[in-house]
């Protein structure tokens, strides 16, 4: 094989599944999974994967490669949109078969220990697995059609999901993490004094932190309750109030209250948002109550 680069390219044709690379400087072990060598494993890497349909699973191991597999997702959903639209803009099929979509349009492209993944596929869905060395950096979107779960990666963690879950199990660092319809759960080994954020629209946020924990919270939930078995100290601060005035330009006057509740943990520290509309929040401590 040649010399691996320090920038690689590669994509998976959708249709037929045949690998092909603009630029040879992956290990490809198969027409649906790749082996990226980082540019400095000494150094700390930062993945992104972005999809508009599917799942990503990311885990972490003592290696030194970003390791990425991906499978087609379920044609459930793609059945129910053709049978849909078959009355208006398909011919009929009956005594045919239909042949399913298994390509992953899988593309991934690494320059200086950053890993871009994506996949060309949209109505079937791709499901990613990515294993990754323990200190990295991920930005994980989805959309539709899957969840997202991280194991033990340590590292600053942007992770957003649409309609699903997202799970972070044994992490260590910072986190911001959205999930608009779904739950968001997370346990951490440590955290870095950094600030972070957790929120949701419908699902509950259930969070566990170290006994040590050190930070300031603010905590809001529209048709939910707040729980902790850490001592938050509440701050007596009169709520934030937001005045408009728009009298002089003919309109009215309005005065809101902010429902957001404020407090401190261990004498406080870094913020930590955590923000729900219809659902419960859990701040917990390790190795105390569930």
């Amino acid at each position: 094989m040649k010399q691996l680069k320090s920038k690689c390219l590669f994509a998976a044709a959708v249709l037929a599944g045949i690998a092909f690379s603009a630029q040879v400087a992956c290990a490809q072990d198969t027409a649906n999974k790749i082996t990226v060598p980082l540019t400095d494993p000494s150094r700390p890497a930062t993945v992104r994967a972005h999809l508009v349909s599917g799942s990503i699973t990311v885990k972490a191991y003592d290696g030194k490669e970003i390791i990425v597999e991906a499978n087609a997702g379920s044609d459930g959903d793609s059945d129910r949109g053709r049978h849909h639209h078959a009355s208006r803009d398909e011919a009929p099929t009956e005594g045919m078969k239909r042949i399913p979509m298994t390509g992953t349009g899988l593309s991934v492209e690494a320059e200086n220990n950053q890993v871009s993944i994506s996949a060309d596929s949209v109505r079937h869905g791709v499901d990613l697995t990515i294993t990754v060395p323990v200190h990295t950096s991920l930005s994980l979107h989805t959309v539709n059609g899957g969840n997202i779960s991280v194991t033990g990666v340590d590292g600053e963690l942007d992770v957003n999901n649409v309609n699903g879950e997202v799970t972070l199990t044994n992490v260590s660092g910072s986190v911001v993490a959205h999930a608009l319809n779904g739950r968001v759960l997370a346990t951490f080994n440590r955290v870095d004094q950094k600030p972070m954020a957790f929120s949701s629209l419908n699902g509950n946020i259930d969070v566990t932190f170290p006994p040590d924990l050190k930070a300031s919270v603010s905590m809001r939930t529209d048709n939910g309750e707040v729980f902790s078995d850490f001592d938050v100290k509440l701050q007596p601060n009169a709520p934030l109030q937001t005045v408009e005035d728009g009298r002089p330009h003919g309109g009215s006057y309005r005065v809101k209250i902010d429902k957001t509740v404020h407090g401190t943990i261990n004498g406080g520290g870094p913020e930590i948002q955590f923000k729900n509309f219809n659902g419960n929040i859990y701040i917990r401590k390790a190795g105390g109550s569930k």
